[in-house]
């Protein structure tokens, strides 16, 4: 039985004949102590051949979707002077989110929509599920993370004057997802179903239906019936895990693109160095050296 090269030991291993390895006969080393370059084993020309691969995978893709421009963009583009701790506040936020999108997805694989097993399944998420109350903890005080941040956020935006031409755009954008993430932490409230989230959400709903003109068709909306009950928490459920995000997800990547075209604002205490102007060159007579005058045409110079 042969034993494969790669398993014996360097000083035990014979010495493969001269071009053997594909390579000539090489010259010898100027230590005769030292042991000559070994061909690359088995297992290097894998790795090797992984790696190149692995390019190849990733230069396929974006031959074809072009996405090295739009990551350039992203991570290598200019900022302005004085830019500080303030402005990862945007990229918090859809930190954030990332989190509660990820976390929603696990703990949706457990929960049950149904006003009659919906408690009993939180319950189980909590105490039965592995890392169940983790992931249900990181969920629900998430959400007041993210609410805190949106807010922080736009007040950095307001008072750095970043909602200015021309940017308001960005800014209306800002304002709505504001809105989104306020609308998504009250949906996702009434979803434990217990006392507390059943009589919050009453309260919620009948505020709504305060607001003048649309107010009364936007509780008869959210309720989806003459009271709160079973259909109500079937629609929660889908305005919470389905449209809500998904909107979210569309003016986020508005957003980005706008941030990306458009750039940031420097803050407001920063001062911006004037332009320097030339200073004016000195007005020479053509033609005369010193303060004398030039002739004029038709004149000797006798």
């Amino acid at each position: 039985m042969k034993f494969p090269d790669s398993l014996i030991p360097a000083p035990l291993r014979k010495p493969a004949k001269p071009g053997a390895d594909g390579r000539g006969k090489g010259p010898a080393p100027a230590n005769l102590k030292e042991e000559p370059p070994q061909p690359p084993s088995h297992s290097d020309k894998l790795r090797e051949g992984a790696v190149e691969g692995g390019k190849d995978v990733v230069g396929w893709v974006d031959q074809r979707t072009a996405a090295s421009g739009f990551l350039t963009g992203m991570l290598y583009r200019k900022v302005p002077k004085g830019t500080n701790w303030f402005y990862t506040l945007g990229s918090a936020t859809l930190f954030a989110f990332i989190v509660q999108a990820v976390t929603g997805v696990f703990l949706a694989m457990f929960y049950t929509p149904s006003a009659t097993q919906a408690y009993a399944s939180i319950s189980h998420i909590n105490n039965d599920v592995f890392l169940g109350q983790f992931v249900h903890g990181m969920h629900k005080w998430g959400a007041s993370v993210m609410v805190i941040l949106v807010f922080v956020h736009m007040g950095r935006t307001f008072f750095f004057g970043a909602y200015k031409y021309p940017r308001e755009l960005n800014w209306v954008i800002g304002v709505v997802l504001l809105i989104l993430t306020m609308l998504m932490a009250f949906t996702g409230y009434l979803l434990p179903f217990d006392q507390r989230s059943y009589w919050a959400s009453i309260v919620g709903i009948n505020i709504n239906g305060t607001g003048p003109i649309v107010g009364p068709y936007l509780s008869d909306f959210l309720r989806a019936g003459p009271e709160l009950g079973a259909t109500t928490l079937a629609r929660f459920y889908s305005i919470h895990m389905l449209l809500v995000p998904g909107a979210i997800i569309a003016l986020i990547g508005a957003h980005l693109y706008l941030v990306v075209k458009l750039g940031t604002t420097a803050p407001p205490w920063t001062k911006i160095a004037k332009p320097k102007v030339a200073a004016p060159t000195a007005q020479l007579d053509a033609g005369v050296e010193g303060n004398g005058a030039a002739p004029s045409n038709g004149a000797s110079a006798t």
